[in-house]
């Protein structure tokens, strides 16, 4: 499957105030558990980034159409690769089928915004599947991570994932000792539990005068995951989404919002995207993992979450 202009990982930025974001504070690295969050009081649903958006009703219906016309561009896309694939063999010759694993992920509140469409998505596939990113945090190097450390391991543990995605952050901040050693411990941490983990490279993002001064670190983070995916022996490994977003921050593809304007997250189309392109990277490595036809999830109402008001 092949997105218009070659299409090829994201943070996200939230903002809670007019000149301060939640996530530029220790205090809001906290753990999600659900992705479905409704609270009109969450950090992630205020501020002018949500609420200088058209009215809700209007903001809905022009995102539902967004929705609709993706929805039709992706199943398109779905078609052709399904009209090039093989019949199925015969019933006596055909694969053998498991449940798929439990899929858990880790990341940002860019990996939040990733979460709402993912968990469409798989609920339509028949997988299991649990977010644990959070705003303002969820990384396993840079700032504060040593709290996040301090629950990680329990919290994975209990989750009991076969793969784990993690989302690399916005807060991957540290030299290249200090990223390399906080992935290989996340690849030790997932193993323990017997699941494979997945490193998802960032979106590229416009900074602003909070990300400037780590960008070279945000820039390096990704080759810091392939080395380590390398040595980790086949039990880590990392999917490429340049392929999805392209080399840089585009806010609108194909005339709809695809990108937050304030650079960093994630809008309804992009995060769509980025989960049909993972979907099928997804089946490629676990086959008991079918992902389900775009026109079952994408437009199932998890885009009018408040999470995308600036869209």
């Amino acid at each position: 499957m092949t997105f218009p202009d070659g299409v090829t990982n994201v943070l996200r930025h939230i903002r809670d105030m007019t000149a301060q974001a939640p996530g530029h504070r220790p205090e809001t690295i906290d753990t999600m558990t659900t992705t479905q969050n409704t609270d009109p009081t969450s950090p992630a649903r205020t501020g002018p980034l949500t609420g200088l958006a058209s009215p809700r009703g209007r903001t809905a219906l022009a995102t539902t159409a967004a929705l609709t016309s993706l929805t039709l561009a992706l199943t398109a896309c779905a078609g052709s690769s399904e009209a090039d694939a093989p019949a199925t063999p015969p019933a006596s010759d055909a694969r053998t089928t498991t449940a798929p694993p439990k899929v858990l992920l880790l990341g940002d509140s860019v990996g939040q915004d990733l979460a709402l469409a993912l968990d469409a998505a798989f609920e339509a596939s028949g997988v299991e599947f649990e977010s644990l990113a959070s705003d303002g945090g969820g990384n396993v190097v840079g700032p504060f991570s040593e709290e996040q450390w301090e629950t990680l391991p329990e919290e994975v543990e209990a989750a009991g994932p076969g793969l784990v995605i993690y989302q690399i952050t916005g807060y991957d901040w540290g030299t290249e000792q200090e990223q390399r050693e906080g992935y290989e411990k996340l690849v030790d941490t997932v193993t323990e539990v017997d699941a494979t983990l997945l490193f998802v490279t960032m979106p590229p993002i416009e900074p602003d005068d909070f990300y400037e001064p780590h960008m070279e670190d945000l820039d390096r983070a990704p080759e810091v995951a392939r080395s380590v995916a390398a040595d980790s022996e086949g039990r880590a490994e990392v999917l490429e989404a340049g392929e999805v977003w392209g080399e840089d921050y585009r806010a609108s593809r194909d005339g709809e919002p695809d990108r937050n304007p304030d650079g960093i997250h994630l809008c309804p189309q992009g995060a769509a995207r980025l989960t049909h392109w993972m979907l099928d990277e997804l089946q490629g490595r676990f086959p008991d993992i079918i992902p389900a036809a775009p026109e079952e999830w994408a437009d199932t109402g998890w885009a009018s979450d408040d999470r995308f008001g600036a869209c």
